[in-house]
């Protein structure tokens, strides 16, 4: 993973850069429309941005991030009635004041984002509401998951957010408690009735096999429920 200064055009070190730092939207607004930048996964809360140069995404990161994407389907596959979008990776944006670009974008029932011609390829949330749940699929990122987009996830208004750590082989899902921020969950507040003992089940299965047995398994679980 690599940081880039726009200012000198020129990739710097990554450590001295891979952490909240001091900003205006100004700043952050320079960083999301240099060409060079598209590698990067911007995040930017109230004075602070953050910057991650992902790379090519690793086998890994890929594997549970399509996992949980299938996972999504299969669970409204099993629940027909109601409506969801899924838009992961799409940049969020709540200007001038925060932005974030997680793996997972869930929105549940009408009024989801729709692109149209001539706009930016942003998710304006200043125009549309806040998605009901957003995930991290984190493999390097774990600490920052869990702390500082957290706390900025939660400013958002988000109701659901699940951070997948890919070391630790385990799902945390957090559900939004007013103005106390996230706190712990067992089970999901959008997918109802989904436990996390269901997901890290779901996950040592792929460990043991592959992604798309794990998801066809997951698949069989949930017909009860």
């Amino acid at each position: 993973m690599t940081a880039f200064s726009i200012e000198a055009n020129t990739k710097t070190d990554y450590a001295a850069l891979c952490c909240w730092q001091p900003a205006t939207w100004e700043k952050y607004c320079n960083y999301r429309d240099n060409p060079s930048n598209s590698g990067l996964r911007l995040f930017f809360d109230k004075d602070a941005l953050l910057l991650l140069d992902m790379g090519w995404e690793g086998i890994e990161h890929a594997g549970f991030c399509d996992l949980f994407t299938m996972i999504l389907g299969f669970w409204f596959a099993q629940h027909p009635d109601q409506q969801f979008t899924s838009l992961g990776r799409c940049l969020l944006e709540k200007e001038p004041l925060k932005a974030g670009a997680p793996d997972l974008v869930l929105y549940l029932g009408e009024q989801f984002p729709v692109w149209e011609k001539g706009e930016k390829r942003r998710l304006d949330l200043n125009k549309w509401r806040v998605p009901n749940l957003v995930g991290e699929i984190s493999d390097t990122t774990l600490t920052m998951d869990l702390d500082e987009k957290k706390r900025l996830y939660a400013s958002l208004g988000i109701p659901e957010y699940w951070v997948i750590d890919v070391r630790g082989n385990r799902v945390f899902i957090f559900l939004l408690q007013g103005k106390g921020g996230y706190q712990p969950s067992g089970v999901s507040l959008a997918l109802a009735g989904l436990s996390v003992d269901l997901l890290n089940q779901t996950i040592e299965k792929m460990v043991q096999e592959s992604n798309g047995n794990a998801a066809l398994w997951f698949a069989q679980q949930i017909v009860q429920i």
